[in-house]
């Protein structure tokens, strides 16, 4: 199959240089990569994973709720370096 178009896309440097060592691993291309996930767009008529925001699962959510508590009761500081002057003291 001949290959016609181009994809421009912008990505930061540090996502595309984890992703191309991965891919490397599988040896395979980022080119390849991206092909194999646009025909499999095609065959799902969508993307092909499930897109949704994360839901914590009930012990994370047990967790949250308990720093929650444990924040009223804790002193906090509005920077560094009084964090730092109480520990001293």
């Amino acid at each position: 199959m001949e290959k016609t178009e181009t994809l421009h896309i912008r990505i930061e440097p540090e996502i595309k240089k984890k992703a191309e060592e991965t891919l490397r691993s599988l040896g395979m291309t980022t080119t390849e990569a991206i092909n194999i996930y646009l025909h499999q767009i095609i065959l799902n008529q969508g993307l092909p994973f499930e897109v949704k925001l994360p839901k914590p699962n009930p012990k994370t959510m047990q967790a949250m709720k308990e720093a929650l508590v444990l924040d009223k009761k804790t002193k906090t500081y509005d920077d560094v370096t009084s964090l730092m002057e109480d520990l001293d003291s």
